[in-house]
C-alpha cells in the first residue's frame, strides 16, 4: 500500500521536497543569471525572485485550509509542478521585466501548489518529525549534486542554462508525483480512529501555534535575504570565483548534514531550546557573512549560514504536527517559508542599492531578535506533545 510511511511514499515525497524547494537550492545562482544575463539590477532582481515567492504563498494560503478534507493531493503537485516548468521554459526567451515578473509569479503560484500537498502529506504520517527530516537529508544531498555541477556548466555554456534546468527538474517532479505520490494517513492515524464528538479535522488550530509560525516566517527572511546576495557580495567585494565556487561547494557539503542530525536528536532535544537558539545564531552568521571583507570570515560564514534554518525547520516541523495534528498548518509551510523568502530578496536588494551589503547584516541581527521572541511564546511543554496518531487514539480511548 502506498503511504507516506512507505518507500515508494517516502521517495515520492522526497522528490517533491527538493523539486519544491529550488529557491533554497538555487538562489545566489538565480540571482546572478538574473543580474548578469538579463541585466536587472540587484533591486529588480530581487523583486523578481520575491514575485515567484508571492505566488507561492498564494497558492498555499488558498489550498492549506482545505487539505484535511482532501483524500489524495497527487494531482494537484502534478500540476502545481507541471504549471511551473511551463513557467520555467518560457523564461529562457523573455525579454523585459514584466514579462518576467509574469512568469514568475506563475511558476510560483505552481511551486507553491506542490508544496502545499507535499508538506502536508508529511505532517498527515505516523513520523512527521523523523520524515520531515528524512526530505531535509534527500534535499541537502540534492543541493550539493546540483552546486558542484551547475554552476561548471553554466561557465560553459552561458548562465541561462540555469533556466532549462530549472524546466527540467520540475517536470520530472510532475512525473515522479504522478506514479508515486501517496495519499495522506487518516487523521486518526493508520487504524483511522477518530475523536468522538468534535474531530480532530475540525478542531481550533491552537493559538500557540502561530507563535511558531512567525517565528519560522522571520527565520526564512533572514535565510532569503542572507543566501540570495551570497555569491554577489563575494564576486563584488573582490574574491575570486573559484574562491565564491568553493564556499558554494562547501555550503554544499554541510547541508548534508543538518535534516539527518535533527531527525536523530528528534529526542534528545527540547524543539523549543532548539528554536530559541536556531534564530540567534543565524544571524550572527548572516553578520559576519556581510560585515567581513576577508576570505575567512565570509567562507565560515557561508558554508555554515543555511545549515542553521534547516537543523531548526526540522524540529519547528515535528512540533506544530503535534500541535495541529490535522496538517492544516503544516500545509501551509510553503506559506510559511515563501512569506519571509519572497520579502527577503528585495529587501537586501533594496539595502545592497541605497546603503551596502553592511546593511543587510544588520537589519538580519534585528529580524533575528524578532524570530527569538516569537519562538520564546511556545510553551516548555510543547515538545512533549503527543504525535498527531496517538493523541487522537488517546482522545478516542477517554470517551
Amino acid at each position: 500500500m502506498n503511504t507516506p510511511d512507505s518507500g515508494r511514499g517516502r521517495v515520492a515525497l522526497c522528490i517533491a521536497h527538493c523539486v519544491g524547494l529550488l529557491d533554497l537550492t538555487a538562489l545566489p545562482l538565480w540571482i546572478a543569471v538574473l543580474v548578469k544575463h538579463f541585466k536587472f539590477d540587484p533591486q529588480q532582481a530581487g523583486a523578481l525572485v520575491t514575485l515567484f515567492l508571492i505566488g507561492g504563498v498564494l497558492a498555499s494560503v488558498a489550498v492549506a485550509p482545505a487539505f484535511a478534507r482532501m483524500a489524495t493531493g497527487r494531482w494537484w503537485a502534478a500540476a502545481g509542478f507541471t504549471l511551473a516548468a511551463v513557467a520555467f521554459y518560457l523564461m529562457i526567451d523573455a525579454s523585459g521585466f514584466w514579462p518576467m515578473a509574469a512568469l514568475h509569479a506563475v511558476g510560483g503560484v505552481g511551486i507553491g501548489l506542490a508544496l502545499s500537498m507535499t508538506h502536508g502529506t508529511v505532517a498527515r504520517s505516523s513520523r512527521p518529525h523523523r520524515l520531515f527530516a528524512v526530505c531535509g537529508t534527500a534535499q541537502g544531498v540534492f543541493a550539493l549534486a546540483f552546486m558542484v555541477s551547475v554552476p561548471t556548466f553554466m561557465e560553459i555554456q552561458g548562465s541561462v542554462l540555469l533556466l532549462k534546468i530549472f524546466a527540467a527538474i520540475t517536470l520530472f517532479g510532475a512525473l515522479s508525483t504522478l506514479v508515486g505520490f501517496p495519499p495522506p494517513m487518516p487523521i486518526g492515524g493508520a487504524s483511522g480512529v477518530a475523536e468522538t464528538g468534535q474531530t480532530t479535522r475540525s478542531a481550533p488550530i491552537p493559538r500557540v501555534v502561530w507563535a511558531g509560525v512567525f517565528g519560522l516566517v522571520f527565520m526564512s527572511m533572514v535565510q532569503a535575504m542572507t543566501f540570495s546576495f551570497l555569491e554577489r557580495t563575494g564576486a563584488d567585494r573582490g574574491l575570486a570565483a573559484g574562491q565564491v565556487a568553493m564556499v558554494l561547494g562547501l555550503l554544499g557539503m554541510v547541508n548534508l548534514f543538518p535534516a539527518a542530525l535533527a531527525g536523530l536528536l528528534e529526542r534528545r532535544f527540547e524543539a523549543r531550546s532548539v528554536l530559541m537558539v536556531a534564530p540567534v545564531l543565524q544571524a550572527l552568521l548572516a553578520a559576519l557573512l556581510f560585515l567581513s571583507s576577508t576570505f575567512l570570515p565570509y567562507a565560515v560564514a557561508g558554508s555554515l549560514f543555511v545549515a542553521m534554518i534547516i537543523f531548526a525547520h526540522v524540529f519547528g516541523f515535528g512540533l506544530l504536527a503535534r500541535l495541529d495534528t490535522s496538517g492544516r498548518v503544516l500545509s501551509a509551510t510553503p506559506a510559511m517559508m515563501m512569506t519571509g523568502a519572497a520579502i527577503g530578496p528585495v529587501v537586501a536588494g533594496t539595502l545592497v542599492k541605497v546603503s551596502g551589503y553592511p546593511a543587510v547584516g544588520m537589519v538580519a541581527l534585528v529580524i533575528g531578535l524578532v524570530s527569538l521572541f516569537c519562538f520564546a511564546r511556545l510553551p516548555r511543554t510543547a515538545a512533549a506533545a503527543p504525535t498527531p496518531a496517538a493523541a487522537v487514539l488517546k482522545s478516542a480511548a477517554s470517551h
